[in-house]
């Protein structure tokens, strides 16, 4: 089968599209004919050795896929060959056929393509995981969203809004901005082209923002967090930006507010009982086309280079899937 691998720390163009044996099922274990993976920001930082988490080489990315059960391991009783499933396993995705544990994959509801599912684990868990577990965001509660325009951000706007909160999207452009308000966003904030820190005191008003959802970091985190009201909170995501920020710690005693952090992958190992009741409520809200799971774009597993070159390149507003 084909396999795109990663052999050393590389850049996208020094991944090598290869042939390796086709995976076999071991107890508890399913085989998935993978008919669409998706990738994300950090899979630029694996490949690159610049991630928390280092796999052994050889090495696929994609952390997220859809596809078909080919075959099951002994012990497993939920699955069957047939069964179209979604899930997440880290990395790895990124081949025509892959292998993994049963707590990995769920059934995929009968109206959702492949390619749109292929994206809902990753982006769409981490933020009902961070909106609803660590940032405890209540009806009627004001949530800036930062980074809005790309696929975890458009994921906290969606769920933002099935929650009962005001949006307010920050993006980098005009036209990513739009895209937001497409999606439901209440209001928009271009920090490219205005001071964040004066458009969130304004947009705020004297109760300040609630919660702050921050995939980003770099020079957006400090002012973010300033925007802050009282007892607000601010949620830690990723750092697309590049630069991790260091904040000083008397904002936080002023405001009384906290900074936590969200780590979606570790706490789903440690609670797969709540794990799948989230991945429930997601998959519910996408067959009920609450969540768009929108596809900025659909490449073959051959230009797996391109695909992440556009998402290096800040062009993706959503997802990027690959189709072996």
């Amino acid at each position: 089968m084909k396999a795109i691998l990663c052999h050393r720390f590389c850049t996208p163009d020094e991944l090598e599209l290869a042939d390796i044996p086709d995976p076999t099922a071991g107890p508890s274990e399913v085989v998935v004919e993978v008919k669409a993976a998706a990738l994300n920001f950090f899979d630029l930082l694996i490949i690159a050795g610049k991630y928390q988490h280092k796999p052994p080489f050889p090495f696929s990315p994609a952390a997220e896929f859809a596809g078909i059960v080919q075959s099951v391991g002994d012990g497993v009783t939920e699955f069957a060959p047939g069964d179209r499933v979604f899930g997440s396993t880290g990395w790895g995705a990124a081949r025509e056929r892959l292998v993994t544990t049963v707590d990995r994959v769920v059934k995929l509801p009968g109206n959702l393509d492949f390619d749109r599912a292929a994206g809902l684990t990753v982006t769409y868990a981490t933020t009902l995981y961070g909106l609803r577990e660590r940032g405890k965001l209540k009806s009627g509660e004001t949530l800036v969203v930062l980074g809005a325009s790309g696929g975890v951000g458009l994921a906290a706007i969606e769920i933002g809004k099935i929650m009962g909160a005001r949006v307010i999207a920050c993006a980098s452009s005009d036209e990513k901005l739009a895209f937001t308000k497409k999606h439901g966003a209440d209001e928009t904030v271009n920090y490219a082209g205005e001071d964040l820190r004066d458009a969130l005191k304004r947009l705020g008003g004297t109760r300040g923002i609630d919660v702050v959802y921050d995939p980003v970091g770099g020079p957006y985190a400090e002012p973010a967090l300033r925007s802050l009201g009282w007892e607000g909170r601010y949620l830690v995501i990723g750092f697309a930006a590049g630069e991790i920020p260091k904040i000083a710690l008397n904002l936080v005693l002023l405001k009384s507010c906290d900074i936590r952090g969200v780590l979606w992958g570790a706490w789903a190992q440690r609670d797969p009982q709540g794990q799948r009741v989230l991945m429930t409520d997601i998959a519910k809200w996408c067959a009920e086309d609450k969540l768009s799971a929108h596809v900025h774009a659909v490449y073959p597993l051959a230009e797996a280079a391109q695909a992440l070159k556009a998402i290096a390149d800040r062009k993706v507003m959503g997802k990027i899937v690959l189709r072996p």
